[in-house]
C-alpha cells in the first residue's frame, strides 16, 4: 500500500493551500479505484492519501509537485486491515514510513522535496532518485509547457490541432513540449511505477 503525506511549505507566511489542493486531488483522481483512502487534511497544513496502485501513487505526487508548495513523501508497505474511515485514523508501517519520508522531503538533504521511504532502504533510495528527477523536471516547467500539454492530454489531440487551438504555430508547440521534457518524463513513468510497485510486494511479503 502506498501512503503519500504532503506539507505545504513555508505555510505560516502564504496562505492555506489545502482546500484548493485536496479539490484539485479529488478531481484528479475522481473515482479511481486506486484511492483507498481519499486525501484529506491530517493537521494544520499537512494532507494524506492512501493509494493501492503505484500508477495512482506517481499521479498523485507528480499532481503535488506541479503546484510548487509541496513537500511531499511517499511510505509504502503493509498497513493494518482493515483500513479505517480516514487517513488519520489508520496505521500500519506505510504510514510511519509516510511520515518518516515527509520529513525528509522537508529538509535540505533532498534536491527536491520529495522523499520514498519503505522497508526495502535500497529500492526505497532508487524509486526516490527517480521520482526526484522526474518531479525536478515538472516544477521546472513554464505555463506555456504546461498550456499545451493539459490541451493535448486532456483532448487527445495532435501537436498540430493543440497549435490550431491555441493559435501558434506547430513548430511553437514543438519547442514548448521540448523545453517540457515532456516525451522524457512520460518515458521514465513506467520505470519509476515498477520500482514502486517493487517496493509494495515486498512490503506485502514481509508483512
Amino acid at each position: 500500500m502506498f501512503v503519500v503525506t504532503a506539507d505545504q511549505n513555508a505555510s505560516r507566511r502564504h496562505r492555506d493551500l489545502v482546500p484548493e489542493t485536496l479539490d484539485h486531488l479529488h478531481r484528479l483522481h475522481g473515482r479511481d479505484p486506486a484511492v483507498a483512502l481519499a486525501f484529506e487534511r491530517t493537521v494544520g497544513d499537512e494532507i494524506q492519501g492512501v493509494l493501492t496502485t503505484a500508477a495512482g501513487t506517481l499521479r498523485a505526487v507528480l499532481a503535488l509537485h506541479r503546484r510548487h508548495e509541496w513537500s511531499v513523501g511517499v511510505g509504502v508497505g503493509a498497513v493494518d486491515l482493515p483500513l479505517a474511515e480516514s487517513a488519520r485514523a489508520s496505521s500500519g508501517a506505510a504510514f510511519l514510513h509516510a511520515r518518516e519520508a515527509v520529513e525528509r522531503a522537508r529538509g535540505r538533504t533532498v534536491p527536491v522535496p520529495m522523499a520514498v521511504t519503505a522497508g526495502q532502504a535500497a529500492g526505497a533510495a532508487e524509486a526516490e532518485a527517480l521520482l526526484q528527477l522526474v518531479a525536478g523536471v515538472v516544477r521546472r516547467r513554464t505555463d506555456a509547457g504546461w498550456e499545451a500539454i493539459d490541451l493535448i492530454e486532456t483532448t487527445g489531440c495532435t501537436a498540430r490541432e493543440a497549435a490550431t487551438a491555441l493559435g501558434v504555430s506547430p513548430q511553437a508547440v514543438s519547442a514548448r513540449l521540448r523545453a517540457a521534457m515532456w516525451d522524457e518524463e512520460r518515458g521514465v513513468h513506467p520505470l519509476a511505477e515498477r520500482l514502486l510497485a517493487s517496493l509494495d510486494e515486498t512490503g506485502r511479503m514481509d508483512s
